[in-house]
């Protein structure tokens, strides 16, 4: 098995359950840990490994260009859209981080995980 993983990316989006997070938005930090096995591809030619950088288009534009409720929904989006749109990746976790929290007390940030397998 071979994972790539890319951390730590900062998003500006408009998620939340609350109608002001979804107007002015907030901070989001998000992990993409991708897995695929080292025996479904040629590791050494660029187009069969993992593009990181189509990774991080694909993330960029669901943080940024879309609206969920709930962190979870979205996860699950990023994921699936990684699965359907990057070759030869088996699994996908993703780790969303919410600073910004409507919560009193002393938080660092809430964060949900999500892990999609392709189908088999």
């Amino acid at each position: 098995m071979v994972k790539v993983r890319i951390t730590n990316m900062m998003f500006y989006g408009y998620h939340g359950y609350y109608e002001y997070e979804r107007e002015q938005g907030q901070k989001f930090y998000l992990d993409a840990e991708l897995k695929m096995d080292e025996n479904s591809a040629d590791l050494n030619e660029f187009e069969e490994g993992i593009n990181t950088a189509r990774v991080y288009e694909i993330i960029k534009e669901l943080m940024e260009n879309h609206r969920f409720q709930v962190m979870s929904a979205l996860g699950i989006k990023i994921a699936d859209s990684l699965l359907e749109k990057v070759k030869n990746v088996e699994e996908v976790i993703i780790r969303i981080r919410k600073p910004a929290l409507p919560i009193s007390g002393c938080i660092d940030y809430i964060e949900t995980e999500v892990i999609r397998k392709r189908p088999q």
